[in-house]
């Protein structure tokens, strides 16, 4: 017997888009957010108990390692809230693909719709140098002596990811 194929509805598929963004960009970003918080504080509490080498140079390069990461994480949730905003077909695809059960059949990645807009060319570029640059700052502020290298690696991370999950607020 043949079977009926039905086309999503346009609010159906602005719902599956903002079900892709709550599992998989809000839901990771508060986990990672939170370990990444953890581990950068409690890098800073050791190196304040334990090397007594905390000082105000080390509180200053902290904040801003975190305000770094805070700044990457509103530049990238601004381009994912652009994305649901222009794109909701492409989220709602990758929701379909995540969620497809195994064994089923699953349309081919020539099959989902494609992101193009004017400077899409610039993203991976623009990723490659937001990663670059928290991850040059991380080495700085350890080279400079200040910050230990756990805390400096990790408090960025955690701005970003935490920039992430409170930007999307009241969005989705």
């Amino acid at each position: 017997m043949p079977k009926l194929i039905t086309r999503p509805r346009p609010e159906q598929i602005v719902q599956q888009a903002q079900d892709y963004v709550k599992s998989y960009i809000l839901l990771p970003s508060g986990i990672v957010g939170l370990i990444c918080m953890i581990g950068g504080v409690g890098g800073l509490g050791y190196q304040l108990l334990a090397t007594d080498s905390y000082t105000w140079g080390t509180f200053y390069q902290s904040t801003g390692l975190i305000v770094l990461g805070v700044l990457m994480g509103i530049a990238q949730t601004r381009y994912h809230q652009f994305l649901l905003a222009q794109f909701p077909e492409v989220l709602a695809a990758r929701m379909r693909t995540a969620t497809a059960k195994k064994g089923s059949k699953v349309k081919k990645d020539a099959d989902l719709p494609s992101i193009d807009h004017q400077g899409r060319q610039l993203i991976p570029g623009a990723y490659f140098l937001g990663t670059a640059l928290i991850l040059g700052s991380s080495w700085l502020a350890t080279m400079m002596g200040q910050v230990d290298g756990v805390p400096a690696l990790l408090l960025p991370w955690a701005g970003f990811y935490w920039a992430r999950l409170f930007f999307w607020r009241g969005r989705v």
